[in-house]
């Protein structure tokens, strides 16, 4: 038995997995013409002594946006395993790999779409994503407004412009990807639809949505707007098409505030569990992260439990300079417990704290945390709060 990357050779037999594993079929061309951009140096195997794929997964550098800054991120996909290997602890060898390997390429962080919520939680990754889904009848649509500027139908959408706005609202959660030229040809512009662009009375792009219409229902597909203007303009354009509509879907933020915006706030909403988070390596992670500045240095000890990766299981000690500045450094259990401020947790709830808006207070009213009230106290302080969101899929 053995871990091993992926080459070219094994492209057939990955993708007899995938296709098993996740119930679709694809036809000879298409297998062919995916061929071309598939990468073996992000996926990894399981194999038997007669060299068989047992199970795979792929890890795919992304860079997401965490506090306002970009990390690199490893995204976890693919994961796969035939009927015949399953409850061997394949798949639980290849996490444990996939994070050392993470750790190597500087992923601090790691994000992935589960098939079970339990599952991936008992190896450290927690749930940290979720949206909203409205489904509005025509009649529903938010009332048409008149603002400056204009919403332009673009035939042949430019990466660039879109990205540019993109990038500002993105900013704004913890969780959105940072977008490459790739992703937005492969991923986005490449579906059928149509794009719409607002640009304010200077010209300057602030908006833009991607949709589709079809059998009535019209489907945004993807959507961001950086001032309320956009927001106005790019939904006055939406209800435009209510004479060839009877609905329109929609994902969104769970900070979105459109219900309180409506005249009538009695819309369909879904609340969609999405993606969930790791924490890779807390000590990197910890110098790399945002903090709220405070009125001086100030630490508290932290007894952080991680079976999966080694190096994040210990006792550290977590500290903060005035300017916001943190550090994250093993001590002894002695240190520790001549620390002031003491908490302990396991790497998914610290992720929950630092990549899923759940409040250190909270954390503790549920049992999560362990800690005195000068700890939970001194993180609810330094860890700011940022809304999470992700509209891609991976």
């Amino acid at each position: 038995m053995a871990i091993r990357q992926l080459s070219q050779e094994h492209y057939e037999e990955r993708m007899a997995l995938s296709q098993f594993a996740f119930q679709f079929r694809l036809s000879e061309a298409d297998i062919e013409s995916r061929r071309q951009k598939w990468r073996p140096s992000h996926d990894w195997g399981y194999f038997d002594e007669n060299g068989r794929l047992l199970s795979a997964l792929t890890v795919i550098p992304f860079e997401t946006w965490v506090q306002g800054r970009k990390l690199a991120m490893g995204g976890v996909a693919g994961v796969a395993t035939w009927p015949d290997a399953r409850r061997q602890g394949c798949v639980r060898k290849l996490l444990a790999h996939s994070l050392e390997e993470m750790k190597r390429a500087g992923q601090t962080v790691s994000m992935l779409y589960p098939f079970s919520f339990a599952f991936y939680r008992a190896y450290g990754w927690e749930f940290t994503i979720e949206r909203k889904r409205y489904t509005l009848a025509t009649g529903q649509l938010p009332k048409r407004v008149d603002v400056p500027g204009r919403v332009t139908r673009v035939a042949k959408p430019e990466p660039a412009v879109l990205n540019a706005v993109y990038e500002v609202y993105a900013s704004r959660y913890s969780g959105m990807l940072a977008r490459s030229d790739e992703w937005w040809a492969d991923k986005l512009l490449s579906k059928a639809g149509t794009c719409a662009v607002y640009e304010s009375e200077s010209g300057k792009p602030e908006g833009y949505v991607l949709y589709d219409v079809a059998d009535r229902k019209l489907t945004v597909l993807d959507w961001a707007s950086v001032t309320e203007q956009a927001r106005d303009a790019l939904w006055t354009y939406i209800s435009n098409h209510d004479s060839m509509i009877e609905e329109a879907t929609l994902d969104v933020p769970m900070d979105d505030p459109l219900t309180f915006l409506l005249a009538n706030p009695r819309i369909k909403q879904e609340i969609v569990p999405y993606f969930m988070s790791r924490i890779v390596d807390a000590e990197a992670f910890v110098t790399m992260v945002a903090w709220e500045a405070g009125t001086s240095d100030e630490s508290v000890a932290l007894r952080l439990s991680d079976p999966h990766a080694s190096w994040n299981d210990g006792t550290f000690k977590l500290q903060w300079d005035a300017g916001g500045q943190a550090r994250l450094e093993r001590i002894s259990a002695e240190e520790a417990a001549a620390t002031e401020a003491c908490i302990a947790c396991d790497i998914q709830t610290l992720t929950a704290m630092l990549l899923g808006d759940r409040r250190p207070s909270f954390l503790r009213e549920v049992g999560r945390v362990a800690g005195d009230d000068l700890a939970i106290a001194r993180l609810e302080r330094r860890i700011p709060a940022r809304k999470t969101c992700l509209m891609d899929f991976f």
